[in-house]
């Protein structure tokens, strides 16, 4: 959940079916899913990017994306919408898509302590970088 990229990716790892990870665990895997661009990056020696990563998830979406639109029922993926979930306007979040594509954003459900934590400082970040956002879509006009 959360933003796009680095200390704004939250990964919900007490969210885990069966998971039980200890807290040396937790912080490797939490800034192994952040930074796994930057690693992707640092593998290829700067000559490339995780471009297969972002194909795979685009691909991902919208084959569920087109699944809802043909009728199947309760398709949710995560997507970064408007919401009033936290007081980021635009946040990442499950959502639950039908026929006219996000037809209901979700909760992202119960956090650890240590989620907490990391939500609540990484959403100054995130309203900032949609303050910057809609400020240059209103100037583009």
């Amino acid at each position: 959940i959360g933003g796009h990229a680095g200390t704004t990716i939250l990964p919900l790892l007490s969210q885990v079916p069966g998971g039980k990870f200890s807290e040396a665990d937790i912080a490797a895997l939490t800034h192994r899913i952040q930074f796994g661009g930057d690693e992707v990056v640092q593998a290829k020696d700067g000559a490339g990017s995780a471009t297969l990563s972002m194909a795979y998830a685009g691909q991902k979406f919208a084959s569920r994306l087109l699944s809802a639109i043909a009728g199947e029922k309760n398709v949710v993926e995560c997507s970064f919408v408007e919401n009033t979930l936290t007081p980021a306007p635009f946040f990442s979040t499950p959502v639950r898509l039908g026929p006219n594509g996000v037809e209901e954003v979700l909760h992202y459900g119960n956090l650890s302590a240590a989620e907490q934590k990391t939500l609540d400082a990484m959403i100054p970040d995130l309203v900032n970088q949609a303050k910057k956002g809609v400020e240059f879509v209103k100037a583009a006009k």
